[in-house]
Order: C-alpha cells, then structure tokens, then sequence
C-alpha cells in the first residue's frame, strides 16, 4: 500500500477516535465544565506536525455534533488550530498543556459563556473559562506524561508515531 494512503488512513482513524471518544464521554465532552478526554491526542503533534490535520477535523466533527453545532464546530476547530500551531512551533513538550489550556479556556469558554442562555454575569464567564482551561490542562498533562511514559519504555512505537507507521513490518512498494 502506498506510504500516502496509509497515512491519509491513519489520520482518518485519529479523527475518528477524536469523534468517538468525545460521543462516548458525551456529558464530560461538552459544556461549561469540560473534560475531553479526546484532547489527550493534542499531545501528536508535536511529535509528527501532520496529525494536526486529524485533531483539527476530528474536533470540528465532535463539535458539529455537539450542543452549540456549527458556531463550536469553527471556534473549536480554530481553538485547536491555534494550539497545534502553537506546539509545532515551540516544539517543547512543556508547554503543551499550558497552552492547550490558555487557548480553550479564552476562546471556549468565551464561546460558552455568549451562547449558554443559562449563563449570566461577569463572573459566571470568568468561572466558564477557568472549568474549561482546568479541564483541558487536566487531561492534556496526562496525554504528555502518557507520551513521556511510552518514549520512555516503548522507543520503537514512539519511532512508528513519529514516522506515521502502522508498523515497521509492513512492506513498502516504491
């Protein structure tokens, strides 16, 4: 199989386990307190800059999906965008999750805070940000020590994530 094909379909595997994992976390995925454990697959690109694509499409589908439809789907998605640049061009793992968090904490929880007919007060705004950056940092640490962990302990599969492999016996044609 073609070296493109087979990354196009591991991109669309990543997308859709974003999708999935926030369907299947449904009521910690989505609101003024998030905790999306989907957002553990941020932590990709900073080992390979084109599992991007899968974070960034996989969120604009769980969002889509979600309560705030079409408005979240592109806030969200450029939320994620920003961050994933953001890793790429820092390329230190340190401050991913503090970014990751920074990021959806002002742009979600702005986004929540003016859609969210529940929701008033300037106050209420600023706890909307603080639930969804807390939230966020949580679950993005743990993707970066998850990583951390498996570079660590697994270096051959940390190899095959960061050359996009499925697996390093799979023949290649040329």
């Amino acid at each position: 199989m073609n070296k493109y094909v087979k990354q196009i379909s591991l991109l669309g595997v990543l997308t859709a386990l974003y999708v999935a994992l926030c369907v299947v976390s449904w009521p910690l995925a989505y609101g003024p307190f998030q905790f999306r454990i989907a957002e553990v697959l941020i932590v990709l690109p900073f080992y390979n800059k084109k599992y991007s694509a899968a974070v960034i499409l996989g969120t604009f589908i769980a969002n889509l999906i979600g309560p705030f439809g079409i408005v979240d789907a592109v806030v969200g998605s450029a939320a994620s965008a920003i961050v994933c640049l953001i890793i790429i061009m820092t390329r230190n793992k340190i401050a991913i999750a503090p970014a990751a968090a920074v990021i959806n904490g002002l742009i979600i929880g702005a986004m929540i805070y003016i859609l969210d007919t529940t929701v008033s007060g300037p106050m209420a705004g600023i706890a909307i940000a603080g639930s969804v950056a807390f939230g966020v940092f949580a679950v993005v640490l743990a993707g970066v020590l998850a990583f951390a962990g498996l570079e660590r302990t697994n270096p051959k599969v940390m190899g095959m994530i960061k050359d996009m492999q499925i697996s390093k016996n799979t023949p290649q044609k040329v």
